[in-house]
C-alpha cells in the first residue's frame, strides 16, 4: 500500500507539474553530496537538474525512476545513473543506494564519450574514489548515530 502511494503522488507531481512544496511530505532516506558533485549538479542546464532531481527523490523514497539504471563496471545494482538527453548533449547523474538508509550524490556530468556510449575511464576512476568517500561518510555517520 505505501508503495501505491509514493507512486501516485510522484505520478501527480511529474505530470501535473504541481510544485514540490505544495504536495505532503514522503517518507524518504537523506540525501548526501560527495566531493563537488552538487556544485556538478548546479552547472548543468536548469531541465536536466529538474529530471536529476525527481530521480533523486524517487532514489529517496526506494523507488527506481524510469530514466535510472546500473552503471556498468560497479557489481550488483548498488550504483546507479540518471540519464538524460538535452539539446542533443547527453547528461549523467550517479549515485548510490547500496548503503543503508542514506542515498550519496557521487557525480554529475556532460557525457562526452568519444568511443560510444562507454563511461570514460577517468569517470569511472572518480566515481570509484567518490564511491570510497561515501563509504567513509556511511561508517562516521553510523558511529555518531
Amino acid at each position: 500500500m505505501p508503495k501505491l502511494i509514493i507512486f501516485l503522488v510522484f505520478y501527480y507531481q511529474f505530470w501535473h507539474i504541481k510544485p514540490m512544496e505544495d504536495l505532503p511530505p514522503l517518507p524518504h532516506k537523506p540525501l548526501e553530496w560527495v566531493g563537488r558533485s552538487l556544485d556538478e549538479l548546479k552547472a548543468l542546464p536548469p531541465r536536466v537538474q529538474r529530471a536529476v532531481g525527481y530521480a533523486l527523490r524517487f532514489a529517496q523514497a526506494g523507488v527506481k525512476a524510469d530514466h535510472v539504471k546500473p552503471l556498468k563496471g560497479f557489481k550488483g545494482t548498488g550504483v546507479l545513473e540518471v540519464m538524460e538527453d538535452f539539446d542533443g548533449d547527453t547528461y549523467r547523474a550517479v549515485h548510490t543506494v547500496k548503503l543503508a538508509g542514506v542515498v550519496y550524490v557521487l557525480h554529475c556530468f556532460q557525457k562526452k564519450s568519444k568511443a560510444g556510449i562507454a563511461t570514460p575511464k577517468q569517470t569511472i576512476e572518480l566515481i570509484q574514489r567518490r564511491l570510497g568517500v561515501a563509504e567513509l561518510m556511511h561508517k562516521q555517520r553510523s558511529e555518531n548515530a
